[in-house]
């Protein structure tokens, strides 16, 4: 197999699960979080910070003044740039799963993907929040639409696509119907293809 998985997700739909599954299907590489550790690393910012900063687009000159100290170029973008290094590295060594921060644009040019969205019912993504965050149905809801809106703004705002439109991705799937070990399986069955 010579195929690189990227997938993106809706917040609480399973893609990260999805993607655990996926890798330890077919026994590759996964990375998820840890290219936040890797990009803090060789850029000295704070994994934290990058991990808030992930998906906003900050471009307001005053801001950027403020945190570089001299405008050259917004924050957010250096830290796109820096991940952006970091996931054509971990592509360079060979197929891997990658979940998130727009891996299947960042490796559009260059490699060979299989580019999933997995998406699901708010009820299946509200159940899973509250199953395993403990929060109420309506602030599971609440947190299902900010994170939603914030990747769905970043993504727009680097790779000029929509976010969750199926002519970006080979497969659309839907937790709700397929389940999160089904969707794996389906994921694995067809990259290695």
């Amino acid at each position: 197999m010579s195929k690189i998985i990227t997938i993106s997700r809706q917040y609480a739909s399973g893609g990260s699960a999805i993607g655990k599954s996926v890798a330890k299907l077919l026994g590759l590489p996964y990375f998820d979080k840890t290219i936040i550790d890797v990009t803090a690393k060789e850029s000295g910012f704070d994994p934290k910070y990058i991990e808030r900063a992930e998906q906003t687009t900050t471009t307001s000159f005053l801001y950027n003044l403020a945190i570089n100290g001299l405008y050259t170029q917004p924050l957010t973008d250096q830290l796109f740039a820096a991940e952006s290094r970091v996931i054509k590295s971990l592509a360079e060594k060979g197929p891997c799963v990658i979940v998130g921060r727009c891996a299947d644009y960042v490796l559009a040019e260059h490699y060979e993907c299989f580019n999933v969205f997995v998406h699901s019912t708010d009820e299946f993504r509200i159940n899973r929040i509250v199953e395993h965050d403990g929060l109420t149905p309506q602030e599971a809801a609440d947190l299902i639409k900010q994170k939603d809106k914030a990747r769905r703004r970043h993504y727009k705002y680097y790779t000029e696509r929509n976010w969750g439109d199926s002519q970006n991705y080979d497969l659309c799937i839907n937790t709700a119907s397929c389940g999160i070990e089904r969707s794996a399986e389906i994921i694995a069955l067809l990259a290695s293809e």
